[in-house]
């Protein structure tokens, strides 16, 4: 049997819960990773887990084999994001990097392994491949770090998923 790549499902609003229980009960393998934000509710912050891709969901699927056509008649489903005629799979290895910083839980960890003083490297965002110094971490999962820019050691605030150790 082929690999069975990963495909990228259009929901319909607040539906995740549902078109994933829907789709599991058909036998689709889902994905929605999660990622947690702090909301502010009746005064205080409290954590809650959301989608990391809000509107979205990956399902696992191999077109030629499997009738992938009745995902878009699912409940909870807009469609299956295609180009043309037939879906195209998400990139290979996107998912499966996705789901490795991931806990069992589906929700997106941070790195935790950073102390202050480290050097990392900034992968996503305007300061992408920069190369930083950690100056302090907050207990709110904060990274604020030391970017050299034009000459001047400028304090930043990064997410720590965007961070990577550098030697």
């Amino acid at each position: 049997m082929a690999e069975q790549d990963w495909y990228l499902v259009q929901l319909k609003p607040n539906s995740v819960n549902i078109a994933r229980r829907n789709l599991e009960r058909q036998g689709f393998d889902c994905f929605c990773p999660l990622e947690t934000r702090s909301v502010r509710e009746k005064g205080r912050f409290v954590e809650r887990s959301k989608p990391l891709f809000p509107g979205y969901l990956f399902v696992r699927f191999d077109p030629e084999v499997s009738g992938w056509r009745v995902i878009n008649s699912t409940s909870g489903v807009s469609c299956v994001v295609a180009f043309g005629a037939a879906p195209r799979p998400v990139p290979s290895g996107l998912v499966d990097a996705i789901a490795d910083r991931c806990s069992p839980e589906g929700i997106l960890q941070g790195a935790a392994d950073l102390s202050v003083g480290d050097r990392v490297e900034v992968t996503t965002g305007p300061f992408a491949g920069f190369v930083a110094q950690i100056a302090s971490l907050a207990p709110d999962k904060r990274v604020w770090v030391l970017l050299d820019l034009i000459g001047t050691a400028t304090r930043v605030l990064i997410q720590p998923e965007s961070l990577t150790k550098s030697d």
